[in-house]
């Protein structure tokens, strides 16, 4: 059914309604009209990395996880995997005519805010710091929840429209001001593909204001949405985000003004309670009946685009796809792909073909976690694989004795409470498991309890947001004390963030980032720590040592932000990712280039070690204008799987967009006519050049 067509159907159905009647179906948990045969509808639900808070589903790795596979290809098929665990799950919910929150098909996914700051709490709900992978992998994510099918599969949201990423703490009243020229080049453009390239269904405003205004009731963002960008869709608020209008940004005084402001703005379904007062608005002469139909008929328009009125391709798609060998194993996939190997002096991947590997120590908070396996916004899981038992099954089939202890509470000083002493309760047994073991294998890290988001978590003191990106001071004294032991080390961070491990990647043998992977990710690490696979990951974030050098929090510059405008030295670059290869990329050449059509590369690429997978990165910098990012961007990458000694040529492919630069006012447009392209397998920067050892190549682009 096209946009059209459903329409005309929704005006039509909604002419047939009183205003009381139009008025109740803006609400996020829209009654039913029966007089007109429209059943309950629960417009809330979610699916960031899998289909949560309604029970048994598969349990993907987190989205900052999926970022770093660098896989456009797999995140579609994941999308599409959710939907169908979603239409599955709603078939059998709408037979039973269970329609309460969390079982209906409108997803409000994917958050496509960018992380441009390390401590927001939140950011692991994003593709990382850089607009061009939040943009294709944000676009891909939602044609596989929507589908290419005559009606859609389920219904995607991007958000939190437009200018969000923390503090957490002071969201429901802080203004972000952020320039033309960063939300041209920044701010923006993962929202505009996602409308323009993906056709997404709805988008969600933020809770915060936007250069002054609050975003849920912006007429600048709702021109730059619907008129720049010809969104057809629906918008929805972020939860109680229009009470915020009055209660903490107050631009209004009352609710009945709230709800003007939204609607009169184009905030069709209101997350919260204040679009109950929408009669009141009527009645005393602030609000025009138009704005209330205007929305219903978007609404009903979605509905019937998601075929809720008629039979579908979708009815058949029954609940033994719910957490299903495929989708399970599609997640195992993706985890293994999220991996990122930071340093590696030899040790991994782990063999015991000399016997020389009796005893292996597993030691840390996040070891036997299945929190630090799903991040927030989950599912429930049939099962659950932790890091200590997908390296207990890999070392029972190999003869290994794991030993294991906890080493320390997540951020507590002591595992229990009643313990006491000098130093953590836990920090004895790790000694003690490190002095027996051959190999000690730490897992450190955080999980939802720390960061996420506000009102979330148990971090309350900064309302899910980081402080510093140090471990807690008690993992931070487990780690100190097992790299003392003298043992072969191995470092699994689990976090959805960046965080120091400066200590780690001077004294330990290998460092990963684990990420949160899903809920049997622990059998995708132990499987690489044990060669099965290579690591392949690449950081969506940049890891940085500190925050010493970082602009303050609530500064929304992107000046000195992120890998495209840092100048100093980071800990670990963004696009930066070991293997157990030895991937290079050996010669760049120019098949054609022009303003109009953008640019075909081919890049030789080889692989001098074992099988790998590996991404292969083109960065872009505009040599002759002022108005170019600090450092190259992103504007191409491709996943490559090579054999030992396997040479391939790839060819690539920079869009016309790749080659513009945006100026203080905003306006894009390809200034000049010299470009510097780099090919490699890391971002053309010193830092990545010193982890690796290898340098990246490069070519001139003139048109």
């Amino acid at each position: 059914m096209d946009r059209k067509e459903a329409s005309k159907l929704a005006e039509e159905l909604v002419g047939k309604m009183t205003l009381e009647e139009k008025a109740s179906q803006l609400r996020y948990d829209s009654p039913a009209i029966p007089r007109l045969g429209i059943p309950a509808y629960n417009w809330w639900n979610e699916a960031l990395h899998g289909v949560a808070r309604a029970g048994t589903a598969t349990v993907f790795p987190q989205a900052i996880a999926m970022a770093a596979a660098f896989d456009e290809e797999l995140m579609e098929k994941i999308a599409s995997a959710i939907a169908d665990e979603g239409r599955a799950k709603y078939n059998e919910e709408s037979k039973r005519n269970d329609r309460d929150i969390y079982k209906g098909l409108t997803f409000w996914s994917p958050n496509v805010n960018i992380f441009r700051d390390p401590r927001w709490g939140r950011g692991h709900e994003t593709y990382g710091e850089d607009p061009y992978l939040t943009s294709r992998l944000g676009v891909r994510f939602i044609e596989g929840l929507q589908g290419k099918g005559e009606y859609l599969k389920t219904a995607a949201c991007a958000k939190h429209f437009a200018v969000h990423s923390g503090p957490e703490a002071v969201r429901h009243e802080f203004n972000a001001v952020a320039s033309e020229k960063d939300m041209e080049e920044t701010y923006l453009p993962a929202f505009e593909a996602c409308v323009k390239e993906a056709g997404v269904e709805a988008v969600m405003g933020a809770y915060n204001r936007t250069n002054g205004e609050v975003c849920c009731g912006s007429p600048t963002l709702q021109k730059i949405l619907r008129e720049r960008w010809g969104f057809k869709g629906h918008f929805v608020s972020d939860c109680w985000a229009v009470k915020d209008f009055h209660e903490h940004h107050k631009v209004t005084e009352t609710p009945e003004e709230s709800v003007k402001l939204a609607l009169e703005n184009g905030t069709d379904v209101n997350c919260g309670c204040t679009y109950l007062k929408i009669l009141d608005a009527v009645d005393k002469g602030l609000l025009d009946e138009k704005y209330i139909t205007q929305s219903a008929i978007r609404l009903f328009t979605t509905r019937y685009l998601l075929g809720m009125f008629t039979k579908t391709e979708y009815d058949d798609i029954d609940y033994s796809v719910v957490g299903c060998r495929s989708h399970l194993e599609l997640a195992e996939k993706s985890a293994v792909e999220s991996v990122v190997l930071l340093k590696n002096d030899g040790i991994l991947p782990l063999s015991n073909d000399d016997g020389s590997i009796k005893i292996v120590g597993v030691i840390g908070p996040n070891a036997d976690s299945r929190k630090a396996l799903i991040g927030n916004y989950h599912g429930t899981a049939s099962r659950y694989i932790t890091v200590l038992e997908g390296i207990e099954d890999i070392c029972e089939e190999k003869g290994i004795r794991v030993l294991y202890s906890q080493g320390s509470d997540l951020s507590e000083e002591n595992v229990e409470p009643l313990s006491g002493g000098e130093r953590g309760d836990r920090i004895s047994e790790a000694e003690t498991v490190a002095e027996y073991s051959d190999v000690v294998i730490l897992v450190t890290g955080l999980d939802e309890t720390l960061e996420g988001e506000e009102g979330d978590t148990g971090n309350a003191y900064f309302s899910g947001d980081k402080e510093d990106l140090e471990l807690p001071a008690s993992q931070r004294e487990l780690l100190d004390t097992v790299l003392e032991m003298g043992k072969k080390v191995i470092l699994i961070n689990m976090s959805g963030s960046a965080i120091n491990l400066s200590e780690a990647q001077e004294r330990a043998d290998a460092v990963l980032q684990g990420w949160y992977p899903g809920a049997r990710g622990g059998k995708a690490i132990a499987d690489i720590l044990f060669g099965k696979y290579s690591p392949s990951g690449k950081l969506p974030v940049t890891f940085y040592e500190s925050c010493d050098d970082l602009p303050q929090f609530e500064d929304y510059s992107m000046e000195n932000r992120t890998y495209r405008y840092y100048s100093g030295r980071p800990l670990y670059p963004f696009g930066y990712g070991l293997t157990y290869g030895d991937c290079r990329a050996e010669k760049i050449s120019v098949i054609k280039a022009s303003a109009e059509d953008g640019a075909e590369i081919n890049v030789t690429v080889k692989n001098y070690g074992p099988k790998t997978e590996d991404v292969l990165q083109l960065y872009i910098k505009a040599e002759d204008t002022e108005w170019a990012p600090l450092n190259p961007a992103l504007c191409e990458f491709r996943r490559v799987n090579l054999g030992k000694d396997e040479k391939r040529e790839i060819c690539l492919k920079i869009l016309p967009r790749g080659f513009t630069t945006v100026d203080d006012r905003g306006k894009r447009e390809i200034r000049g006519s010299k470009f510097s392209i780099y090919a490699g397998f890391s971002q053309p920067d010193e830092r990545s050049e010193e982890l690796t050892g290898i340098k990246t190549i490069k070519t001139q682009i003139e048109i």
